[in-house]
Parts: C-alpha cells; structure tokens; sequence
C-alpha cells in the first residue's frame, strides 16, 4: 500500500486526485499540504513539507510553482521521492527539478494523461515524415482559470516536434503584430481560454492541398488525476532518477 501525500490537497486537482485513490486499494491519502488547512476527508492538511505528520512513501504535487523549493527541500533532507504535476515552471525551476533529480526520484511531465503523451509519439512520428513541406501549428484551449499560456503541455508537443527536426523551427506565439509571410521555419503556438474547458490540444500539419491534424481532449480533471497517482506508485521505489510518461508507459 503506497502512502500519498497530496500537495495542493484543498484545490480541485487535489480534491479529484483523493477521489480516484478512494476507489483504489493500492495506494492511500496519509497527508495533504496546502495554505487553506481545512478537512474534508480522515487526513490531516499542513501548511508545508515540514509539518507533515509521518514521512509518505511518495508526494503529488498539482499546486503552484510557487511550491517547489520547500518540496524539493523536504524531498531532498528526507528521500521522498515525488511527482511534479504542476505546470508553469521556469527555465530556472525545471533546472532545480532536474538537479534535485541526481538524488531523489523525480516524475516530471508537462501532462499526466495517457492519450497526451501518445499524442507527442504521433506527432514526432509525423514530423519525421512530413519534415519541411508541411507547416506546424500548435492550438490549445483551457479554462478560463487558467494561468499560464500556452500550456505546458504545448509546449511539450512543440519541443518534442521540433527535437525530431534537430531544432531547426522557431516559436511563434503572437502573430497580430507581425507583418509578414510566415516562415518555413516556425511553430505558431496559439492559446484560447474560456468557460470550463479542461483541455484540448491540436497539433495541424499544413502542407499543400492537404492538412494533418491530430488532437486530444480531456473530459475531466480525472483523466490527470490516475496519471498522477500511476506515476507516484511506479516511482514509489524507485532510486534517484528524473522519470517521466515514457518510463511509466513502457514498464
């Protein structure tokens, strides 16, 4: 039995991740951290890492990157390893996560869902293919509570694209104050918020008399929930590491 701690426990991803792990009998809430302590559940809610009342076998964090320093502290002083679901992170954060890395175990993705990561597969398979003579552009939709823009998760896509054609494209993410033609060379990256939409991301390759375009979208914050909590059972025992999808998905 895995015993979880959830960071962000009193925010809808946290509420939605203890959910999932009611239905199971493999894993177990023992802790939540968040600024807003109250209780919803038989597990106590601290305010950081520090005051947790036992050590968990792993910790999910959906919060904010506000989080990471104390978390990766806690992490580090005790071995606990942890996943990291939160997205809007900076260049310097990601760096911190992938030192951190060396020795603890650390599952850090852009996106917990099974389909989006089989989506990047798809999408560096056709970039492999379709190379220059198609252009690619990048459109994604989220709620309107959401603060970063693009996602994370676009991001993700577009390096994993461009990776597969040896960095050769440039990101281009405003296009209302460029007056010009629009180069060979780039990803157009293309952000839309508004009501309650959970996630929808689309990937077009736009080539001549033809357009490709392959998309994914989320119904419920569930579908990021079990992939939270698969990849906190698979690192769970895992030595220092920095894991992501591709690891869970081919174990």
């Amino acid at each position: 039995m895995t015993k979880i701690a959830i960071c962000g426990a009193n925010g809808k991803m946290g509420k939605t991740i203890y959910n999932c792990i009611c239905t199971r009998d493999d894993c177990t809430v023992i802790a939540g951290i968040d600024t807003y302590t109250a209780q919803y559940a038989d597990f106590p809610i601290v305010e950081s890492p520090e005051k947790l009342p036992e050590k968990p076998d792993v910790i999910i964090d959906f919060s904010n990157p506000a989080s990471l320093d104390g978390l990766l502290g806690y992490c580090l002083s005790t071995g606990t390893p942890i996943v990291l679901a939160t997205t809007g992170y900076s260049d310097e954060q990601i760096a911190r996560i992938k030192a951190a890395s060396e020795q603890i175990a650390v599952f850090f993705t852009f996106n917990m869902s099974l389909g989006i990561n089989l989506l990047v597969k798809l999408a560096k398979k056709a970039a492999s293919i379709l190379g220059d003579r198609f252009d690619i552009e990048i459109v994604e939709k989220h709620h309107n509570q959401k603060i970063d823009a693009p996602s994370g998760t676009a991001i993700m896509l577009a390096n994993a694209i461009n990776e597969t054609l040896d960095n050769s494209k440039n990101y281009v993410y405003d296009r209302h104050s460029r007056r010009q033609k629009r180069d060979k060379n780039e990803i157009g990256m293309h952000a839309i918020r508004g009501g309650t939409i959970v996630g929808e991301h689309d990937v077009i390759f736009a080539g001549h008399d033809e357009v490709i375009t392959l998309s994914h979208s989320a119904a419920s914050k569930s579908v990021f929930a079990e992939g939270s909590i698969n990849a906190a059972i698979y690192i769970s025992d895992k030595g220092a590491g920095l894991y992501d999808m591709s690891e869970l998905v081919a174990d």
